[in-house]
C-alpha cells in the first residue's frame, strides 16, 4: 500500500461519509442514527455482500466513548453476527470518557468480549483515521485486520500520560504512528488517507468472502527464473508469488513486520488463497520468533475463514543465538508447528529451495499434515545442508567438498524426499500453478 502524506481533508470526512467510502453507492442504511454520541452505526453492501459498520466522530467529544456509543457499537456487532457478515470499524477516539467513569470503561469491556466472541466466526476489520487512545486501541488489536491511514496514531497511553510518568518527550506519530504499527505487527495495512483506506479494506472482504472470481492468467514465463540456483543467494519470494498468482496479483499484509516471512492474498484459478512464504531477501528467510509469530497469526486467522492455505518454503532453518532462545523461539516456534497443525483447510506446500530441520516441519511439511506437498526439482529437504552435516558426521575427514557431494546426493535431495514419501510429487517450475489450481479445486 501507498505510504504518502494523506491530505489533511481526508481525515475529516464525517462518520457517514467513510462508511458510504467502503459500501456499494446507495447501499448504507444508518443504525441508531438519533442517538447522536459521537459513533454512527450502518449497515451496507460491499460488491453485492453485506456488511455491518460504525465510525466514530471525533468531533464529538474527541470520539471518547461513553456507554450510548458502547450501546451503537455493539447492536452493530450483533446484527453482524445474526446475519453472519463482516464488521468494519472507522476509529477515531480519545478513550474512556471522562465524566462517565467506570461507565465507560464497562463499555470497553464490552467491546472486548464482544470482540473475542465474534473471532473465527465474522471477519472484524478496523480503519484507524484518526488518533485513537487506551481502549480506542485495545478493541482494534482484537480483530483480524487493521489498516491505519497515514497520519493517524494509536496508543495505549498518550505522549500528556508518557511525559507525566517517566518524563519522555514524544509526539503521537512517534509513540504510535504508522512507521511505528507497520514494524511492530499491530498495522496490517497503512494506506493514503481514508479513501484508499476504504479501497484496501474492500479487497480484504473480497478475499474473506471466498466468493469466486473470473479467473485471470498469471504472468507469462517460469518462476524459476526469480530464484538462483545457488543456495545463498537472495531473491524476493513474492515475485514467485505474483507469478502464481491470477493477474500476478499479490495483496501482501505487514510487509514491514517479520520481513523474513511473507503473507497474503491471492487468486489461483479465481480460488481466494492465504499465502505464507518464507522470504529470502531478509535474513535468507531464516525463521526467527517474530516471523513465526506473524506467520501463526496469519494461519489460525485464514483458517478460522474457511481460506485454503498455500506455502512456498525456501528457508535455511531457525534464527540461532541467545538472543533468539531468550526471545522464546521456541515458543513461537511451536506456536506455527501449533497453527498449521490445528489447520481445517487445503494446506499445500512447495518447496522451491531449501528446507531444513525443524524449519522443514514447521513450514507445513507433510507429516505436520499438509494435504499436497511438492518439491522443485533443485530443491534439498533434510536436516540440514549437506557441508554442516559432513562436518558433523566427519570431523576427521579431510575431502568435505567430495563428502558433501554425495551427502547431498544420498539425503537431500528432491527425488529422494519423493521416493522416501515425504514429497508427493517433485515438479517443474513451470508447472507449479497448474498443480496448485488442481490441488485446491481437488481438495
Amino acid at each position: 500500500m501507498s505510504v504518502a502524506v494523506a491530505p489533511a481533508r481526508s481525515l475529516r470526512l464525517s462518520p457517514l461519509e467513510r462508511i458510504e467510502l467502503l459500501c456499494d453507492p446507495g447501499s448504507v442504511h444508518a443504525i441508531r442514527s438519533e442517538v447522536g454520541d459521537g459513533v454512527v452505526g450502518a449497515a451496507g453492501r460491499v460488491e453485492g455482500r453485506p456488511v455491518f459498520a460504525y465510525a466514530q466522530d471525533s468531533s464529538f467529544a474527541g470520539g471518547s466513548l461513553g456507554t450510548a456509543h458502547a450501546d451503537t457499537i455493539l447492536r452493530v456487532m450483533q446484527l453482524a453476527e445474526r446475519a453472519g457478515a463482516p464488521v468494519v470499524g472507522f476509529v477515531e477516539s480519545a478513550g474512556a470518557r471522562m465524566q462517565e467513569g467506570l461507565a465507560a470503561l464497562g463499555g470497553f469491556g464490552r467491546i472486548f468480549s464482544a470482540n473475542v466472541a465474534l473471532s473465527g466466526r465474522v471477519p472484524q476489520i478496523s480503519v484507524i483515521t484518526g488518533v485513537s487512545a487506551g481502549g480506542g486501541s485495545y478493541s482494534p488489536a482484537l480483530t483480524d485486520f487493521v489498516v491505519m491511514v497515514e497520519g493517524a496514531s494509536m496508543f495505549l497511553t498518550g505522549p500528556g500520560v508518557v511525559r507525566e510518568a517517566i518524563g519522555e518527550e514524544v509526539d503521537s506519530d512517534s509513540l504510535g504512528g504508522t512507521r511505528v504499527h507497520a514494524r511492530n505487527g499491530v498495522c496490517d495495512l497503512v494506506a493514503a488517507d481514508v479513501a484508499e483506506a476504504a479501497r484496501a479494506t474492500r479487497e480484504l472482504l473480497s478475499f474473506l468472502s471466498r466468493a469466486p472470481a473470473a479467473a485471470r492468467p498469471a504472468p507469462p514465463g517460469d518462476p524459476a527464473r526469480f530464484v538462483p540456483s545457488v543456495a545463498r543467494r537472495t531473491y524476493d519470494v513474492r515475485e514467485v508469488i505474483r507469478s502464481l498468482a491470477d493477474a500476478g496479483h499479490f495483496l501482501e499484509l505487514a510487509p514491514r513486520w517479520a520481513r523474513n516471512m511473507a503473507t497474503g492474498f491471492a487468486r489461483i484459478e479465481g480460488r481466494a488463497v492465504a499465502v505464507v512464504a518464507n522470504q529470502p531477501r531478509y535474513l535468507g528467510g531464516v525463521i526467527d520468533s517474530a516471523a513465526s509469530e506473524k506467520a501463526a497469526r496469519f494461519v489460525r486467522t485464514c483458517s478460522s475463514f474457511g481460506l485454503p492455505l498455500v506455502v512456498l518454503v525456501d528457508t535455511p532453518g531457525f534464527m540461532p543465538g541467545v538472543s533468539q532462545e531468550s526471545a522464546g523461539v521456541i515458543r513461537h516456534g511451536a506456536g506455527l508447528l501449533r497453527a498449521f497443525s490445528e489447520a481445517r483447510v487445503p494446506r499445500l506446500t512447495v518447496v522451491l529451495r531449501k528446507a531444513y530441520g525443524g524449519a522443514y516441519i514447521t513450514m507445513n511439511s507433510k507429516d505436520l499434515g499438509a494435504h499436497l506437498a511438492f518439491a522443485w526439482p533443485g530443491a534439498e529437504i533434510g536436516v540440514m545442508a549437506a557441508r554442516q552435516a559432513v562436518q558433523i558426521i566427519h570431523r576427521r575427514e579431510p575431502s568435505l567438498d567430495e563428502l558433501a557431494a554425495r551427502y547431498a546426493s544420498e539425503h537431500l535431495g528432491a527425488y529422494v524426499a519423493a521416493r522416501k514419501g515425504f514429497i508427493d510429487e517433485v515438479i517443474e517450475p513451470a508447472e507449479t500453478r497448474e498443480r496448485l489450481a488442481w490441488g485446491l479445486a481437488t481438495l
